[in-house]
Formats: structure tokens, C-alpha cells, sequence
């Protein structure tokens, strides 16, 4: 077997280990927590093969990238989100595609979703991103327009909310990281219970490749690892 495919395999297995030991300590059991391959710039044959060591949920950062690799990946029982960012007029692109977009960041977006799934009879599960550190340079709601937007989209009636997201900022130690977390958590479970129609809380999307293990302590249900499994990134 070729040697990136064990390595694959390995990482998977101690990658897994590691969420169990965090929910674990986080006062969870292992199944509260969802593991996601991110596979951007990774080619199919390394997909699938993370596929068959047990992967189930697969994260994709763009449109272009994800239409033009699945007819190769073996996504039968396979969950499919779309997490990087998403301009309005690939909507239609995609919509049918991925079983649930997380990177909604504004109401023009959600307005543009609305439109495609209603033309396709269908309820589109999203995630709000939310720009938790006031970054200029990622995409993701403005923490103070979130209520406003948040309600705005939640009238929509061909979208369901389904939780949150975010990318924290890069942080000089964890204490630094667990204050967005934290924050993230707080907002997380302040609109849950509000018990709004539209909207069901399920999901708290953060943690990656080198924070999963603190995002879990902090209240994260679904980590997002992408380098940690297939080593870093080849940009063609």
C-alpha cells in the first residue's frame, strides 16, 4: 500500500482518539462530536480511501472543486457539506449537491438559497458563519449585525438553521482561542433556547486541523480537519 494511505489511516485513527479523549474530558460521550475530512486540493483516490477507514462527513471549500471531483468519490453513505465561502451565483451550482451549507454569512446569500430551493422544492439546512474576531480578512457575519441578520434569515421558509460556524482568529496561546470558543458556545446556546421555528441548534462548527481538541472543550460539536489528516495542502 502506498505510504500516504497509511499515513492517512494512522492519522484518521489518532485523529479520532484524540475528539473521543476531548468530548470525553468535555462531559460527552464520543458520539456527540462529528468528525469532518475537509478535502480541499485533495484528490479522490485519498477520499475515498479516508472513506473506507470510516470518514462519513466531508467538507469541501468550493463549488468548482467539489462538481468537478464527486462523480470519482464513493459518497453512497457519505454526509456532504459545502464550508468555504459561497458567492450568490453559484448557488444553483450547488444547492442539490451538499446535504447542508455552512458558511452562510449574509441575508443577500440566504435570500439567493431561498430562491434556488424553493425552485427545487426543497428545505436547505445551513449554518450561520460568524466572524467571531472582528477579522477583516475572513468572510462571516458581523457579531453585532448577527441578531438582525439571524432573524431576517430565519423568517425564510425554504431554510433551515441549523447552527453555527466560525474560524477564530489565529491566537498566540489557548487561553487567547477558548475566549472565542467561548463566545461562540455562549451565542450557540443563548439562540437554542429560544426554541425559534426555522431554526434547531443542532450543530456548533469549530475546530480545526490545530485547535480541534480545545473547540471540543469548548462546546464544539463537528471539527473540521483537513492537513491533520491528509498533510498539508498541494496547490495546483
Amino acid at each position: 500500500m502506498e505510504q500516504k494511505l497509511i499515513d492517512i489511516q494512522e492519522n484518521i485513527k489518532f485523529i479520532r482518539n484524540r475528539i473521543n479523549e476531548a468530548a470525553v474530558k468535555s462531559g460527552r460521550s464520543e458520539s456527540d462530536v462529528r468528525f469532518m475530512a475537509v478535502t480541499k486540493t485533495v484528490d479522490p483516490v485519498y477520499i475515498n480511501h479516508a472513506i473506507e477507514c470510516g470518514i462519513d462527513l466531508i467538507g469541501e471549500n468550493k463549488v468548482q472543486e467539489f462538481l468537478s471531483k464527486k462523480d470519482e468519490l464513493r459518497l453512497e453513505k457519505v454526509e456532504k457539506h459545502l464550508i468555504g465561502h459561497l458567492q450568490s451565483n453559484k448557488v444553483r451550482k450547488i444547492i442539490t449537491e451538499v446535504d447542508l451549507i455552512q458558511s452562510v454569512d449574509s441575508v443577500s446569500l440566504a435570500k439567493e438559497i431561498e430562491r434556488q430551493a424553493e425552485k427545487n422544492n426543497m428545505t436547505a439546512d445551513i449554518l450561520l458563519e460568524i466572524n467571531v474576531g472582528d477579522e477583516e480578512s475572513k468572510t462571516g457575519m458581523d457579531k453585532s449585525q448577527f441578531y438582525e441578520i439571524f432573524s431576517e434569515i430565519a423568517e425564510m421558509k425554504h431554510i433551515a438553521i441549523k447552527g453555527l460556524m466560525t474560524i477564530p482568529p489565529i491566537c498566540e496561546n489557548n487561553a487567547e482561542l477558548r475566549k472565542f470558543f467561548d463566545e461562540m458556545y455562549n451565542l450557540f446556546i443563548d439562540i437554542k433556547t429560544k426554541k425559534l421555528d426555522n431554526v434547531s441548534m443542532d450543530i456548533l462548527s469549530m475546530g480545526m486541523s490545530g485547535d480541534y481538541e480545545e473547540a471540543i472543550l469548548c462546546g464544539s460539536n463537528l471539527v473540521r480537519v483537513g492537513s491533520a489528516i491528509f498533510g498539508p495542502r498541494i496547490y495546483k
